[in-house]
């Protein structure tokens, strides 16, 4: 009782500042019952006035409601099948600063964290250099062999006051899911729990050095990308440490140029960068903004800050690099029939009508100069139009969509000609010759052979087990199943077990049929 009505009283202050900011222009009241549009109405009567779209006073409000917020208002520029295309959009210009905290805080955290006085471990560490809601940086020192090293420390309290804050989201779902069978539809609760476990694993540390870890492993090969190295000894829950590198953020094109690099060679080697990792690794960085990349000495492009990432499954790595290279080659049967094949469009729907609306999306393209090509609108607008094909809303595709747009955004800055085609074309290309080709295939055929002797090795263990569960159904069928006076009761009381019953009678089946089609 107490906690509902705690939750109550912070979703009510939230409700104030949305109302007080106008983002409550963006809700639809025709799609409400009468209490909540007189609800509604009343609410906007304390609106603030003043310029802008419903979208910027939506981030307006949510940067004002504190950094559990904004973190939610980033989330949902990802689901524009929830807010909208247009909300989405403006949602991703949501910037995630925060005030540092006091460095003796810091200390106090890294001491706690490593179990040393801070002097033992480091011969210096600095001031806070940058700062986000969830940490801040601090450039280091080791004491032992002079490493300079960036430490990323956890801000106090802050996994506490993301709790409350998830906990009263998740009482708004369950209330409005209860109160409002019509808001089913967008799962408001399921949203809120996604992002209650994207927060948890980037408030520990230990996961981001691990996906630190995994994108060099998979990036070792390429000359034109590099992340630093995470030093796992300093590295804890609520510290993370990483090598030091002097680079130049991106964004800095004065001190690019003025260091001799070459603009338009690293616009495409980011936009090919994130495609290798999306294609070929089917992991990639999902937070590429201008603040999270820098360049190296060499000429290297750095990326830090790996606390979100995205992956694919094969299934998605073949749908974007077959709807890539469709799209460049004009095939828009082919990108079609791709969609089909992951069942991504319900087989009800005609391939010839889906490949007449892609072709209204890929022709005007085509007729454009090479700087008006935007690769991430045209995964915006063929999202758009899978929805009249009742294309299913895909999550990973959607934040695959999203980084796109940032990636391009930012390559655009370093040379506003690029070719987006010319610069995917070799990527898509070369992940469908390697894994559609000859060679592909006879890989695939091999990892069934090896599945397919995993199997046989274990069919004597498979045999075995159903002989015996047979053994028990013919006991059961010559001699019954004594039931004591409590069990019926008892299963009154708990009618799933007997379903456990069955599903076991069932499963005995299954594994002798599995059992027989071995041994024939």
């Amino acid at each position: 009782m107490i906690g509902g009505l705690a939750h109550l009283a912070r979703n009510l202050r939230a409700g104030f500042v949305l109302a007080r900011e106008g983002a409550l222009s963006l809700v639809d009241a025709s799609v409400l019952p009468p209490g909540a549009r007189l609800g509604l109405r009343a609410a906007r009567l304390i609106e603030r006035p003043g310029a802008g779209s419903g979208a910027a006073r939506l981030s307006a409000a949510l940067t004002r409601l504190g950094p559990s917020y904004v973190k939610f208002g980033q989330f949902l520029a990802t689901r524009p099948d929830i807010v909208g295309v247009a909300v989405a959009r403006d949602l991703e210009s949501l910037q995630d600063r925060m005030p540092p905290f006091p460095r003796e805080e810091a200390v106090a955290t890294v001491e706690a964290a490593l179990g040393k006085p801070i002097g033992e471990v480091f011969a210096s560490f600095s001031e806070p250099v940058a700062a986000a809601s969830i940490a801040q940086v601090h450039r280091a020192v080791t004491a032992g062999d002079g490493r300079e090293l960036a430490i990323k420390v956890i801000r106090p309290g802050v996994r506490e006051r993301f709790a409350r804050d998830l906990q009263a989201m998740a009482f708004s779902a369950r209330l409005a899911e209860a109160r409002m069978p019509e808001t089913r539809r967008l799962r408001p609760t399921e949203t809120v729990d996604i992002l209650a476990r994207s927060v948890s694993m980037e408030t520990d540390f230990r996961l981001e050095a691990a996906a630190l870890s995994e994108l060099a492993e998979n990036t070792a090969g390429d000359e034109d990308f590099r992340v630093p190295k995470a030093d796992w000894e300093l590295t804890s829950r609520d510290t993370l440490a990483t090598e030091w590198i002097e680079a130049i953020p991106l964004h800095r094109l004065d001190a690019l140029d003025a260091a001799g690099h070459d603009r338009p060679a690293l616009a495409r080697s980011l936009l090919q960068s994130f495609l290798k990792q999306a294609i070929r690794d089917g992991f990639f960085h999902a937070d590429m903004h201008p603040g999270n990349l820098m360049v190296d000495a060499q000429g290297r492009l750095v990326a830090v800050d790996t606390g979100i990432m995205g992956r694919l499954g094969m299934k998605e790595r073949r749908f974007l690099a077959e709807i890539l290279l469709g799209f460049i080659r004009r095939d828009y049967r082919r990108v079609a029939q791709v969609h089909f094949d992951a069942g991504y469009v319900p087989a009800r729907h005609s391939i010839e009508d889906f490949a007449q609306a892609l072709r209204a999306i890929g022709e005007p393209i085509h007729d454009r100069r090479a700087d008006e090509i935007s690769m991430a609108k045209l995964l915006t607008l063929l999202f758009e139009i899978t929805s009249l094909f009742d294309m299913a809303t895909r999550t990973e595709l959607i934040m695959l969509q999203k980084t796109m747009v940032v990636v391009e955004g930012v390559a655009r800055s370093l040379d506003p000609k690029l070719n987006i085609w010319e610069a995917a074309e070799p990527v898509a290309r070369g992940w469908i010759e390697r894994h559609l080709g000859p060679a592909g295939r006879i890989e695939e055929a091999g990892r069934g052979l090896a599945s397919l002797g995993r199997v046989l090795a274990d069919a004597p263990q498979i045999a075995q087990r159903a002989e015996r569960l047979l053994t028990k159904l013919e006991g059961f069928t010559d001699r019954g199943v004594a039931l004591r006076t409590e069990s019926v009761f008892g299963e009154g009381r708990h009618p799933t077990a007997s379903l456990r019953l069955i599903a076991a009678a069932l499963w005995a089946i299954a594994l002798l049929l599995l059992a027989g089609l071995i041994w024939t």
